[in-house]
């Protein structure tokens, strides 16, 4: 077969279809992966479906509400390391890869400020014009290396209060099952902050792999790399961006201040033994730091102005996951001490 062959077969449309099918298919196993963690732990709190939920607690316990007996398929729970080494190693990796692709391939060039650029800014929307597929792709693009910043910070600092706040009781232990569930979580939740240009961003990848093969180290050309045309696009992104911000440093912020005030508590007892944790939020919930990974998590939704079906999946199921550990902790804590705030809920202030 000829070079000409090769000419007339391809078919620059039917590609753009299959990058498209390709596309469609990511998002959606995605989404039907959220869905499917999601939909056993929302039928387990129906009453008549208890059998259900103890089924998920012993999958879900661990820590102080593992029993000792129940040692069978566990792991150290200070194997908590690996989902952030591993969340880490992904969302770097992510968050790189999509900005260089959004750099190189969809750089988008500062407006003057107009009236137009200030009516999208009072109503939520973005400088960046979605008159064409090529600005939209920008959007999404820089929009997903917004998100994956956010990411980037939460996973950091979840790797160092592992390492540096957290000193797990060497009895602790959690189930195999939640373990590989943590795994799955820190590659899918990445995954779905930039889902929507995550295989443009793979086929860039794949290209400037096979064009350094190709042209050698001494053929390809040195990137020019100004911080401003960096930084510049996620500047121009809407209010709604920099409210997402907000949201999330709020529940950064206490997620932190929880866990340090959850790791003094390891250091100053002995290594069975377990007191009332107070301040911050814990006055008022009994799971606080997992109430500060829902605000965190909602950030995305807020981010993204509601409109990312697959950032909302993830969301609820951070929602229905922390409640259903968080109910269990909470019945834990009051079976356990008898002088226990009764002011306070579970995870929900006033609702759950």
């Amino acid at each position: 077969m000829n070079l000409s062959s090769f000419t007339l077969n391809y078919n620059p449309q039917q590609q753009q279809q299959q990058h498209q099918l390709m596309e469609f298919l990511l998002l959606q196993l995605l989404r039907f992966s959220w869905i499917a963690a999601t939909l056993p732990i929302i039928i387990s709190s129906i009453p008549k479906l208890n059998f259900l939920r103890q089924i998920l607690l012993s999958f879900a316990k661990r820590g102080k509400i593992m029993h000792s007996t129940s040692q069978k398929f566990t792991v150290p729970q200070k194997f908590f390391l690996h989902f952030y080494v591993l969340a880490s190693i992904w969302t770097t990796f992510l968050l790189v890869a999509t900005w260089m692709y959004a750099h190189r391939m969809v750089p988008v060039v500062a407006e003057p400020l107009s009236y137009s650029t200030i009516t999208s800014f009072l109503t939520g929307g973005s400088t960046i014009r979605a008159g064409s597929d090529k600005l939209r792709q920008g959007y999404v693009a820089w929009q997903a290396v917004f998100l994956l910043l956010l990411m980037e910070a939460h996973v950091l600092r979840r790797l160092f209060e592992t390492i540096y706040v957290f000193n797990y009781s060497p009895s602790a232990r959690m189930h195999i099952i939640g373990y590989l569930t943590g795994l799955f979580f820190y590659i899918a939740a990445p995954l779905s902050l930039c889902g929507d240009c995550a295989l443009d961003v793979f086929d860039f990848l794949t290209n400037l792999v096979t064009e350094f093969i190709v042209k050698g180290k001494n053929q390809m050309p040195v990137p020019e790399i100004e911080l401003w045309l960096l930084l510049n696009p996620l500047n121009r992104l809407g209010w709604k961006h920099w409210i997402g911000a907000a949201v999330f440093s709020w529940g950064w912020i206490h997620q932190y201040r929880c866990h340090k005030i959850l790791g003094s508590l390891r250091d100053s007892r002995q290594a069975d033994e377990y007191v009332i944790p107070r301040g911050d939020w814990f006055d008022i919930v009994s799971s606080p730091h997992y109430l500060s990974e829902i605000v965190i998590y909602a950030s995305f939704v807020v981010a993204t102005g509601g409109s990312n079906l697959t950032i909302w999946l993830l969301f609820v199921f951070v929602v229905a996951n922390l409640a259903f550990a968080a109910v269990e902790t909470h019945s834990w804590y009051r079976r356990k001490f008898e002088d226990y705030p009764s002011s306070r809920f579970a995870i929900i202030p006033f609702i759950l």
